[in-house]
Formats: C-alpha cells, sequence, structure tokens
C-alpha cells in the first residue's frame, strides 16, 4: 500500500511538470522546479486508505541560497502538512537559472 502512494505521489509529481512543460509562457526552470519537488517527496510513508485521496496544493518560493521555502500547503490533512513542510522546507535545488522571489504552486495528490 504505501508502494502505491509512492508511485501516487510520483506521477502526481510528474503531471504537474508536463503542465508546465505545455505552457510556452512558463520558464523552463520550472520543470525543473517540479522534478526536484517530487525526488524530495517520493520516499513517504504516509498511510492512505484505499478509498481516500490526500491533495494539496503547495504555495513555495526559492530564496537567495536556492532553498526551497515553503509559504502555504492549502491541504485538510494536518500530517500531509506537516510531512510537505518537513520534506521541502530550506532544501536546496540544483538548477539555475531560477528567479529568485517569485512563487510557484505545486499540486499534490496522494492515493493508495
Amino acid at each position: 500500500m504505501r508502494k502505491l502512494s509512492v508511485v501516487m505521489v510520483a506521477a502526481m509529481l510528474l503531471t504537474a511538470g508536463s503542465i508546465f512543460a505545455s505552457d510556452p509562457e512558463k520558464p523552463k526552470s520550472e520543470k525543473g522546479l517540479s522534478y526536484q519537488v517530487w525526488k524530495l517527496l517520493k520516499d513517504n510513508r504516509i498511510e492512505v486508505a484505499e478509498d481516500e485521496d490526500l491533495q494539496a496544493e503547495i504555495l513555495i518560493t526559492i530564496n537567495e541560497d536556492n532553498e526551497i521555502v515553503v509559504i502555504k500547503v492549502d491541504s485538510e490533512d494536518q500530517k500531509l502538512d506537516r510531512f510537505v513542510k518537513a520534506r521541502l522546507n530550506y532544501k536546496k535545488v540544483d538548477f539555475t537559472p531560477l528567479e529568485k522571489g517569485k512563487r510557484y504552486i505545486i499540486p499534490l495528490r496522494i492515493t493508495a
């Protein structure tokens, strides 16, 4: 059941990456940002019931040290909120160029 959750998180983040890729006005760095977030969230131990989906929209920005700063996790599940903040806050991202201070919204969905 946990592996299925990991696969669903990966699928959701890759879908978000393809959405960014399909918009020609978005800079290419956003595709890389989705991938970096996916890598940080992929190994999780979040328990999800068979008939339940956990969803969130993650609002982040990148600081001057190329670290992710989580501004808001829009989710009804407090465990998911804490998990995302713990995994993403102040983690370095490995790509450039990236617009510092710009806000990015990343959708997240975890299913059983």
